[in-house]
């Protein structure tokens, strides 16, 4: 089972912007599609998007579109998330994960078999 961290979270302004990262210790980390997902107080954890084993097709949740970029570097075994214009909603703990899904459609969080402890981003003036 990949063992995946995440990183880069914090507080931040409404408008401002926060690049997380998930980053892998073991090199079978290049072979797989990543999620990320988040999940806000009271809510249901959600999908944010993803990215294919060698970065070249992306997928975002529709809320998400034009404002996150997903990327990875596979050499530093991370994948990362940029957060520009960042709003009250977007508050939540971020987490990512293998995605089954390889970056062809959004995942249900009920398809991921494990979670890392995620990164709290919240974003507040």
């Amino acid at each position: 089972q990949e063992q995946l961290v995440e990183s880069g979270g914090g507080l931040v302004q409404p408008g401002g912007s926060l690049r997380l990262a998930c980053s892998s210790s073991t090199p079978t980390f290049t072979n797989y599609a990543i999620a990320w997902f988040r999940q806000a107080p009271g809510k249901e954890r959600e999908f944010v998007g993803s990215v294919n084993w060698s970065g070249g097709r992306t997928l975002y949740a529709d809320s998400e579109k034009g404002r996150f970029t997903i990327s990875r570097d596979n050499a530093k075994m991370t994948v990362y998330l940029q957060m520009n214009n960042l709003k009250p909603e977007d508050t939540a703990v971020y987490y990512c994960a293998v995605d089954p899904a390889r970056a062809t459609r959004p995942t249900s969080g009920d398809e991921i078999r494990s979670w890392g402890q995620g990164t709290q981003v919240t974003v507040s003036s």
